[in-house]
C-alpha cells in the first residue's frame, strides 16, 4: 500500500498526538494548519518550542517555574506571606492568580495516585511541612487540589500531616467545590450539589 502522507507531515503528526488532549485528527488539523504558514511564522514556533526550557528554573521557595529564583511572586513584598496555598502544578497558579488571591503557593508536583504509583514521598510534602514548622507567622494553609478522587486523597492526607505539626492557630482549609456559574441544577451529579450545598454562604 502506497503512503498517503510524506513522512515529515506524519512525523509532525504523531508528535502533535503525543500531546494531552489531542487525538489523531486534532494532530492532522495543526499539522496542516502549519503547513500553510508562511515560513517565518513556522520558524517562529519551532524557534519557541526549541527555546522553551532555556533560561527557566524552579523557585526554591514555592516550587513554581520561573526564570528568576526566588520568583516574581515570592519576591514581592506586597504579597501575604502568612496565607499558603498548596496547588498540584504551576498552571494552577496561573488560574489562581485571576482571582485575585494575595498569598503565596506551594507547588506540590501531582498528586497521591496509588494507580500511578505516585506517593506523598514523590511529591513535595515534606518541603511544605518543613515550611511551615519554620515559619510561626503562617496563619492559613489552603488546600486547592482539583477536586478527583486523586486530589481529595491528597488534600486529605496533607489535612491529617499538617494538623500534626502547625502551630497553634493555623488553619487548614479546602477550596469550595460546587455548581459552575451557568450550570443548571437538573444536569448536575449527586456529589457536586452535596458539596455546593454543604459550601453554602449566608447573603
Amino acid at each position: 500500500m502506497s503512503k498517503i502522507l510524506p513522512d515529515s507531515i506524519m512525523k509532525l503528526i504523531e508528535e502533535f498526538s503525543k500531546l494531552p488532549g489531542v487525538g489523531p485528527k486534532t494532530a492532522s488539523r495543526l499539522a496542516f494548519y502549519l503547513l500553510n504558514k508562511p515560513d517565518n511564522d513556522i520558524n517562529s514556533f519551532g524557534q519557541a518550542v526549541l527555546e522553551l526550557k532555556k533560561g527557566l528554573k524552579i523557585c526554591k521557595t514555592c516550587y513554581n517555574i520561573t526564570e528568576e529564583d526566588p520568583c516574581n511572586i515570592c519576591k514581592d513584598l506586597k504579597r501575604d506571606k502568612r496565607m499558603i496555598m498548596v496547588v498540584e502544578e504551576p498552571l494552577d497558579i496561573v488560574a489562581m492568580e485571576k482571582t485575585g488571591f494575595n498569598g503565596v503557593y506551594h507547588v506540590l508536583g501531582g498528586v497521591i495516585s496509588p494507580i500511578e504509583g505516585i506517593g506523598p514521598e514523590n511529591l513535595r510534602v515534606k518541603e511544605l511541612l518543613d515550611k511551615i514548622k519554620k515559619d510561626e507567622k503562617i496563619h492559613e494553609i489552603i488546600l486547592a487540589t482539583d477536586p478527583s478522587l486523586e486530589g481529595e486523597a491528597t488534600s486529605m492526607y496533607l489535612d491529617r500531616e499538617i494538623a500534626k505539626i502547625a502551630p497553634k492557630g493555623v488553619k487548614i482549609t479546602r477550596i469550595a467545590r460546587g455548581l459552575p456559574v451557568g450550570g443548571d441544577l437538573e444536569y448536575a451529579d449527586e456529589i457536586t450539589l452535596r458539596r455546593a450545598l454543604e459550601g453554602r454562604k449566608e447573603y
